[in-house]
C-alpha cells in the first residue's frame, strides 16, 4: 500500500472515531445543543490531522496493523489540539478570524461559547482516556504524559512565552525554541509517546518516540512560520501574515527565511533519525515527516 492510500485510510478512520467518541448536540443526555455543535463545529473543520495520525502509526510500530485501540487516544490528543486553537483564536490571543479555512469559533459563535468548547474539548480528552481503565498502568501513563504536554510548564507555558514575547526587540533564540518546544511540539511529542504506550514499547523505544516529536515539532514550527510569510491565505487556511503584524517573535523574524528552511532541514533529518533507530517498520513515518519538509521547498 502506498504512503498516500495508507494516510487517507488513517484519517478517515480518525474522523469516524472524532465523531462517534465526542457528544452529538441535541436531546437532553446531552446537555445544552450549543456547546456540543461549537466542540464539532471546529474538531470536524479538517486538517491534516497529524497528530492523531502520529498515534495510529506509532502504536502499530509496536502492537501491528490492528490499531483500533489507540482511536481514543488519537481522539484524546486532537481534542486538546482542537482546544488550544480555540482559545489562540480569541480576541484575548491572537485575535485570528480565519481557522481551516473557515471562520474561527469565537466568529461563528461567540468569544464565551467558543472558550467553554475548548474547556470542553481538554476535559473531554482526559475523560476518553478513561477508556483504558482495564489496564491502569496504562491509564496512569497516558494522563500523565497528556497532562504533563498540555500543562502550564509546556503547551500553556509555551503559549504564555509565546505572548509575552509579541514586539520584543530583544528576543533571543533560546527564547523562541522555549516557546515551540513547548507550545507545537509537547503535542506532537505526546502524539508518538502514546502510539508507543498502548503498543507496548519499553523505555528505550519511548525515548526515541519523545526524540523524534520533539524535533518533528520543531520542523514543524519552522516550516508554518516560514509558509506564514510567504504563503496566502487561501493555501494555508488561515490569516496569513498576522505573526508579522502581531509582531510575533518567529523563526524567520530572528533567522530569516532561508535560514529558516535549512534549520527545518536540520530537524527534520534528527527526527528521521530518531525514527530509523525504532523497531518494525517506520517507512511510513519517515516519509510522513519527509513529505513535512516539502511544503516550503
Amino acid at each position: 500500500m502506498d504512503f498516500t492510500t495508507k494516510l487517507n485510510q488513517r484519517i478517515t478512520r480518525i474522523e469516524r472515531a472524532l465523531d462517534e467518541l465526542v457528544p452529538v448536540y441535541g436531546g437532553a443526555e446531552t446537555g445544552p445543543a450549543r456547546i456540543h455543535e461549537a466542540m464539532r463545529y471546529s474538531l470536524q473543520a479538517g486538517g491534516k490531522r497529524l497528530r492523531p495520525v502520529l498515534v495510529l502509526s506509532a502504536a502499530e510500530l509496536f502492537s501491528g496493523p490492528a490499531v483500533d485501540p489507540a482511536l481514543p487516544a488519537a481522539v484524546a490528543i486532537e481534542c486538546v489540539h482542537t482546544y488550544s486553537l480555540i482559545h489562540d483564536d480569541l480576541p484575548c490571543m491572537d485575535n485570528d478570524d480565519l481557522r481551516r479555512g473557515r471562520p474561527t469559533a469565537h466568529r461563528q459563535f461567540d468569544e464565551a461559547t467558543a472558550l467553554l468548547a475548548g474547556d470542553a474539548l481538554l476535559t473531554h480528552a482526559f475523560l476518553l482516556l478513561t477508556r483504558y481503565a482495564a489496564d491502569p498502568r496504562l491509564t496512569t501513563a497516558l494522563v500523565r504524559e497528556l497532562a504533563d504536554a498540555a500543562g502550564s510548564a509546556r503547551l500553556i507555558g509555551g503559549q504564555m512565552q509565546d505572548l509575552l514575547a509579541e514586539k520584543k526587540t530583544d528576543a533571543t533564540a533560546a527564547e523562541l525554541d522555549f516557546i515551540h518546544l513547548n507550545k507545537t511540539a509537547a503535542m506532537i511529542e505526546a502524539s508518538l509517546v502514546f502510539g508507543g504506550l498502548i503498543g507496548g514499547a519499553g523505555e528505550s523505544d519511548l525515548g526515541l518516540l519523545r526524540t523524534a516529536g520533539r524535533h518533528l515539532g520543531l520542523a514543524f514550527q519552522i516550516i508554518d512560520d516560514v509558509l506564514d510569510a510567504t504563503a496566502d491565505s487561501t493555501t494555508l487556511g488561515k490569516t496569513a501574515g498576522k505573526d508579522a503584524q502581531a509582531g510575533k517573535t518567529t523563526y524567520v523574524k530572528l533567522h530569516g527565511i532561508e535560514n529558516a528552511r535549512r534549520m527545518a532541514q536540520e530537524q527534520t533529518d534528527r527526527a528521521l533519525q530518531a525514527l530509523r533507530s525504532l523497531p518494525g517498520d517506520t517507512a511510513f513515518l519517515t516519509e510522513l515527516t519527509q513529505t513535512m519538509t516539502a511544503r516550503v521547498k
